[in-house]
């Protein structure tokens, strides 16, 4: 019998002051698990810094999870959690 885990696309909007390392502490929460963004935009807007983060194939569970930890973030004002289709793959 195998294990299977569901990935997903996923997207990561990020609102936060604009401060001086404040991107490496949004990627933080995806390094500690081992996951790598596909794509990563990042725009000042005045006062504010705009983080988009994408990943093709992120395990389902992990979603929640990386949320949360970003929200936590000092200066973070925002963030948006949006999933997309769903891939199982054998573990």
């Amino acid at each position: 019998m195998s294990d299977c885990v569901a990935l997903t696309a996923a997207r990561f909007t990020v609102v936060a002051e604009a401060y001086p390392g404040v991107l490496s502490r949004v990627l933080e929460p995806l390094a500690k698990r081992d996951l790598t963004p596909d794509r990563l935009r990042a725009q000042r807007e005045g006062e504010t810094m705009r983080v988009e983060i994408g990943l093709d194939a992120m395990p389902v569970e992990m979603i929640h999870l990386v949320a949360g930890n970003l929200g936590q973030i000092v200066g973070v004002l925002r963030v948006e959690a949006m999933e997309g289709r769903r891939i199982r793959l054998a573990a």
